[in-house]
């Protein structure tokens, strides 16, 4: 089937899913979470195929060894995968809720509904969990799912879309096409170019390629294109908590968008945190990169070396580390303003107006006190899971869940009224009184 006939196919079958009940979208994500499990081992088969052929592009130079680590779905990974399907299948229903009621006058009200977007196009690289994450959510909030996986988790991808598509093709209320899967090069850009029929891009990976869908379609994009999250020390951390979470932020998964690789430590309080923190990463794998002075207190043993100015805007999303020393807290910030994506950054402080001013003036999708940047992920944050996480500053930031994935419609009910009325010569007045009906009523 062409990406043009899919495209229909989709639009189709969105028209359907907005409409089906809840209880329809929630048995259909029930019984895609108990064929994954029946079908675990034939899962994980194509994913050790996936994982052979990766490691053998890794020896070639074509595929990055953090990607190889997130194309990995066997362990732990793959109950998790089931685990969330099951945890988007229990979120409230984003459909069909009333945002706001006006009466704008005697039985003329206006309500405002949460609506599905309609066809999604996602477009990811490696990680195979994110197809299930990206369908199980789309079909939640009644979205069909146009999805594009890259190339070096191909037959993961094949086999998840194969038992997602079979377990949900014989129940009542779920259309045919709400989810396909695109697999070549070429088809990537026929999505690009579905305009008509696509409603929103979501690409997930790294900033070259991010770029090249922003640039290369007329579809509203929705994502981020870098993850360069920091980590600050205040003056007034607790060394403990700051070292906690500085080693938690870079090495607790280090091949995804919300581990930090950046530093920033403030000066009164570097003499005692980074003789703590260097060994403490050193001994997790952590290759370390920092300033002058930073390079000082680690001492003459080689841990640290010197920092470049295009370190502070590298993503590495590998066991690599830039770390800065700060006189300031505004000297953070600024530097978080500047060198940062907007993701997620943190800071470390027992000083709760320092702590404020940090989260009030970075400029970030997520900002976090005492915690680490990992904590920024959907799942985490209760929405069940995510598409990806945003940047944008229109409609949806961060973490991007059900309610991302959901538009609104307004539904005027009225009784034979004209705007004449209002308008005319009559000039009747608005009541525009605020009502505690939902809709339909």
């Amino acid at each position: 089937m062409s990406v043009r006939a899919m495209a229909q196919e989709a639009r189709a079958a969105s028209r359907a899913l907005a409409v089906a009940s809840a209880e329809t979208r929630n048995r259909a994500l029930a019984a895609i979470a108990r064929a994954l499990e029946q079908n675990e081992e034939k899962i994980l088969a194509a994913n050790a195929r996936d994982m052979a052929a990766g490691a053998g592009l890794v020896e070639q130079g074509e595929l990055d060894m953090p990607l190889l680590k997130r194309l990995d779905l066997s362990g732990r990974k793959f109950s998790a995968t089931v685990e969330m399907v099951r945890s988007v299948q229990a979120q409230p229903d984003p459909l069909g809720q009333t945002q706001s009621a006006l009466e704008l006058d005697d039985q003329l009200n206006l309500y405002r509904v949460t609506v599905p977007i309609g066809v999604i196009g996602v477009i990811f690289e490696s990680r195979p969990d994110a197809l299930v994450q990206i369908a199980s959510i789309c079909l939640k909030s009644g979205n069909a799912a146009l999805l594009k996986g890259g190339r070096e988790a191909r037959e993961t991808n094949r086999a998840l879309a194969e038992v997602m598509i079979a377990a949900t093709a014989g129940i009542e209320g779920i259309p045919e096409g709400w989810m396909a899967l695109l697999e070549g090069r070429e088809e990537v850009r026929a999505l690009l170019d579905q305009e008509d029929e696509v409603d929103l891009i979501i690409p997930r990976g790294g900033n070259e390629f991010v770029q090249y869908i922003m640039h290369n379609t007329r579809i509203p994009v929705m994502g981020h294109a870098d993850g360069i999250c920091h980590v600050y020390v205040d003056r007034a951390a607790d060394i403990d908590k700051a070292v906690r979470i500085a080693v938690d932020s870079k090495t607790q998964y280090v091949a995804v968008c919300n581990a930090a690789e950046t530093l920033l430590v403030h000066s009164d309080i570097a003499e005692t945190f980074l003789p703590r923190a260097v060994p403490a990463l050193a001994a997790a794998g952590v290759e370390l990169r920092g300033d002058e002075r930073v390079r000082e207190l680690a001492g003459a043993n080689g841990q640290v070396k010197p920092v470049t100015d295009e370190d502070w805007a590298t993503e590495y999303l590998d066991l690599v580390l830039s770390v800065k020393v700060v006189v300031s807290l505004d000297e953070a910030i600024a530097h978080i303003n500047t060198y940062g994506s907007r993701h997620t950054d943190a800071i470390v402080s027992e000083d709760r107006e320092a702590a404020l001013v940090f989260l009030n003036r970075v400029d970030a999708a997520s900002v976090l006190h005492n915690a680490s940047t990992r904590f920024a992920d959907g799942f985490k944050y209760g929405l069940g899971a995510e598409v990806g996480i945003s940047t944008n500053r229109l409609h949806s930031r961060g973490p991007v869940g059900l309610e991302g994935l959901v538009i609104y419609k307004y539904i005027l009910e009225g009784d034979g009224h004209i705007v004449d009325t209002y308008d005319g010569e009559e000039q009747r007045s608005f009541t525009h009184r605020a009502l505690a009906a939902s809709w339909p009523n």
